[in-house]
């Protein structure tokens, strides 16, 4: 999974492209717990691009989104929000497929 750089890139990426951003740290259990399983989502969805933003280096980039709890996925379609899925609960593969289905 490519790695944000830039605020500059993540503004092109979510105007450019159907994309799913996941916000993580590398200090996080629960998203550690589902890396596993990405590479097999990304594939079944390969029509979005996913990107990983790591919250500690985007700090502002979350607050400006409300994401305060990780891991979290929001989707972007034709550069408009079309739909998130935030809390700081530990994801299933099942359940991050059903948001990324019902983009």
């Amino acid at each position: 999974m490519e790695k944000l750089q830039s605020i500059e890139q993540f503004n092109q990426l979510k105007s450019e492209k159907n994309v799913v951003f996941m916000f993580s740290a590398d200090w996080c259990p629960d998203c550690r717990v589902i890396e596993p399983v990405l590479p097999e989502i990304m594939e079944k969805f390969n029509e979005y691009t996913f990107i990983y933003v790591d919250r500690d280096e985007f700090i502002d980039l979350c607050a400006e989104l409300s994401v305060f709890g990780i891991p979290s996925f929001v989707g972007f379609k034709n550069g408009e929000e079309a739909g998130r899925f935030v809390s700081k609960d530990r994801k299933t593969q099942e359940e991050i497929e059903a948001f990324v289905a019902s983009l």
